[in-house]
């Protein structure tokens, strides 16, 4: 949790330079769910990235943080805001569709399932979508790994092996009496950012946030110093979906 909530340090960056998901996001996320959802409950919404998506498909949406100054940033029109983290949410309301962007690995396991079918109706739907923004340039890619002594992916929250072909949170779900129709979906998204963009990406990034402030600005000017004018990203989005039984 602590560093989950490292974030709202450099909230305004954070929604200045991380990449917007896109319209096919939602579009995958409604086909599955087969019929119109009314209302949505966001897990460690941050700045909105994903709130808006579903917002403006006329979902009700209830963004939930544990950080406010990340929830300050939120200005989604029609969004109700909370401040609370997925632990302390009360199922008093359940919602047709619960979901978190980049944001579950942040929640505590013991009872993550149990407390996910309780905030939704039946057959309500739980969407969990996310994956690591890459340079495509092998270069830029191997430059930022120098920097930064290694990459800031998140190892797999219950072992499952990068080769296997179901990822978590799939895995746990399958493995859960409480949902059903598990699927693993990949979306295809590429971008390309101006070197400013790409290094205040960076700088929003864990794996920057834990460094002292002299190492952090010595890491991001190495960086930096590798960039060419324009760096082409691989923001693939895997998306797992289920039911609720």
């Amino acid at each position: 949790m602590s560093r989950a909530l490292g974030f709202g340090a450099v909230a305004r960056a954070y929604e200045r330079f991380r990449p917007e998901y896109p319209p096919d996001l939602a579009d995958l996320v409604l086909a599955y769910a087969g019929h119109p959802l009314r209302t949505a409950l966001e897990i460690g919404a941050g700045t909105g990235k994903a709130t808006r998506l579903f917002a403006a498909r006329g979902i009700a949406v209830t963004a939930t943080d544990p950080d406010p100054a990340m929830l300050a940033e939120l200005r989604v029109p029609g969004v109700t805001t909370v401040r609370a983290a997925f632990e302390e949410l009360s199922p008093d309301h359940r919602y047709d569709l619960v979901y978190a962007a980049a944001a579950l690995h942040w929640t505590a396991p013991e009872g993550r399932w149990s407390r996910m079918a309780a905030l939704l109706e039946p057959g309500g739907i739980v969407a969990s979508f996310g994956g690591p923004v890459l340079a495509a340039d092998p270069a830029v890619r191997a430059a930022v790994r120098i920097a930064f002594r290694g990459d800031d992916a998140v190892p797999s929250p219950d072992g499952t092996p990068p080769e296997q072909r179901m990822q978590w949170p799939g895995t746990e779900l399958q493995r859960s009496e409480l949902f059903t129709d598990v699927r693993q979906e990949v979306l295809e998204h590429r971008r390309t950012l101006s070197a400013h963009d790409y290094l205040g990406y960076l700088g929003t990034l864990s794996a920057t946030l834990r460094l002292p402030q002299a190492e952090r600005a010595q890491v991001l000017a190495l960086v930096a110093a590798a960039l060419p004018a324009r760096v082409e990203i691989i923001a693939d989005i895997t998306a797992h979906l289920a039911r609720r039984t």
